[in-house]
C-alpha cells in the first residue's frame, strides 16, 4: 500500500498504532475469547475497558472530581437538544455564533425555549470570533453556549470571556485533546469522537455536578445527564466499540507525553502550513490571525477554476480528502492529533509544486 495522508475533517485519521492494536485484538480481547464488539456491556471485561477509558481521559484533561464524564450516543448534534433539555428548564440561554456548527446549535435549541444570540460573526462570513467586549450577555442566562473550534470555517477560540458566573457550555468536538484546557472554567464540555478521539457514534460529555439537577421533567431518561451519570452511561447499551477505540487513543496520547506534548506537535504542523499559505499569493486563508484553527485549515486557490485539477493531483500524490466543505468551497486540511508532520510536509511540497506549474 502506498503512503497516503488522510486530511478528512471527520470521520478522521486515527493513529496507526491504535488501528494495529485494534486489529490484533479484534477476535480475542486479552484472552477473553471475544471481540469487544461481542461483549456484554455489563460484563466485567467491558466494564474494565470503560473504567480505564474514563480514568485515562481524566488524567489527560486533569478533570476535577466534581465533574462527571459521560459516554453517550448521537454525536454532538444530539447534544444540541440534550443541552437545553438538561439546563434550560424555563429560563433563557445565550449562544455565540462563530460558524456553521454553532449556528446549527442555535437552530436546534430554539425548540426548547428562549435562545439569545449574543454575538455573531455571520455578517463577516465567520472569519473571526467577535471581541468578547461586544457580547451582549444576560447575567440571568442558564448558560452561555460556544463552539470553541469551527470545523467548517476554521475559526478557533483564543481564551474565554468573563461570563459573570454563568456556566459556559462548549462544543469542543474538533479540537478536544489538541491543547490543554482548564476544565474548571466550563460548566459543560462535549464533543463528538470522530475527529480527535475515535470512530463516529460516540459523544463525550463532561458536566459539573451542580448542573445535573436542572433537567426538564420532559427530558427522556436516555437524554438525562443525571440519570446517565447514575448509571455509568449505561441506561441503554452504549457504543461499546467506539469507547474501546477511544480508550486506545487515550493510551496513545499518554504515551506521546499527554496533551501538552501533542500541542507542541500541533503548533508545528499548523505553523508549517500557514507559513507557506501566507508566503504566496497563489493560496489564501481569510481567518483572523488570532482565531486561526490549528486543527482545520481552509485555504483557497487564487484561480478557483484549478480546484478540480488540484484535488486530482493531490489524490494521485496520496493526499486525500482536501476538498473544502460545500458551504465554504475551496480546500481544507484537517490536521488532527493523529496526522503526522510528514503529512503536512507532503502537502506543502505538493502545493509548492502545483503553484510552480500553474
Amino acid at each position: 500500500m502506498k503512503q497516503i495522508f488522510n486530511f478528512s475533517a471527520g470521520p478522521a485519521v486515527l493513529p496507526k498504532p491504535v488501528l494495529e492494536r485494534a486489529q490484533a485484538e479484534m477476535l480475542d480481547w486479552h484472552g477473553s475469547g471475544m471481540s469487544v464488539m461481542e461483549m456484554s456491556h455489563r460484563g466485567k471485561e467491558f466494564t474494565s475497558i470503560l473504567e480505564k477509558t474514563e480514568a485515562d481521559l481524566r488524567k489527560l484533561m486533569d478533570i476535577p472530581s466534581n465533574y462527571k464524564v459521560l459516554f453517550l450516543q448521537g454525536g454532538a448534534i444530539a447534544e444540541n437538544a440534550m443541552i437545553p433539555l438538561n439546563l434550560l428548564n424555563g429560563s433563557e440561554a445565550d449562544y455565540v455564533v462563530t460558524g456553521s456548527w454553532s449556528k446549527r446549535s442555535v437552530d436546534d435549541a430554539n425548540a426548547y425555549g428562549k435562545i439569545n444570540v449574543v454575538a455573531s460573526g455571520e455578517a463577516d462570513k465567520y472569519t473571526y470570533v467577535p471581541d468578547y467586549s461586544s457580547w451582549k450577555l444576560n447575567k440571568n442566562a442558564a448558560y452561555v453556549h460556544i463552539c470553541t473550534n469551527e470545523t467548517i470555517n476554521g475559526v478557533e477560540f483564543d481564551g474565554l470571556p468573563d461570563t459573570g458566573g454563568v456556566p459556559i457550555v462548549a462544543d469542543m468536538s474538533s479540537h478536544i485533546l489538541s491543547r490543554p484546557v482548564d476544565v474548571s472554567q466550563y460548566g459543560v464540555i462535549y464533543g463528538g469522537a470522530q475527529k480527535n478521539i475515535g470512530p463516529a457514534g460516540l459523544c463525550i460529555v463532561i458536566v459539573r455536578d451542580d448542573l445535573l439537577n436542572r433537567a426538564s421533567k420532559l427530558t427522556p431518561a436516555v437524554f438525562n445527564w443525571k440519570v446517565q451519570a447514575e448509571n455509568q452511561s449505561m441506561i441503554n447499551t452504549p457504543p461499546t466499540y467506539s469507547i474501546y477505540i477511544a480508550g486506545l487513543v487515550f493510551e496513545w496520547l499518554l504515551a506521546q507525553g499527554g496533551v501538552a506534548a501533542i500541542e507542541q506537535k500541533n503548533i508545528a504542523k499548523a505553523t508549517l502550513l500557514y507559513d507557506y499559505i501566507d508566503s504566496t499569493e497563489f493560496y489564501s486563508n481569510n481567518i483572523a490571525l488570532s482565531n486561526r484553527s490549528r486543527m482545520n485549515i481552509p485555504f483557497f486557490l487564487r484561480d478557483e477554476s484549478l480546484n478540480d485539477v488540484f484535488l486530482k493531483g493531490a489524490a494521485e500524490n496520496g493526499l486525500l480528502q482536501l476538498k473544502g466543505h460545500r458551504m465554504v468551497g475551496g480546500m481544507r486540511a484537517s490536521i488532527y492529533n493523529a496526522m503526522a508532520i510528514d503529512g503536512v510536509r507532503a502537502l506543502v511540497s505538493y502545493m509548492k509544486d502545483f503553484e510552480s506549474k500553474h
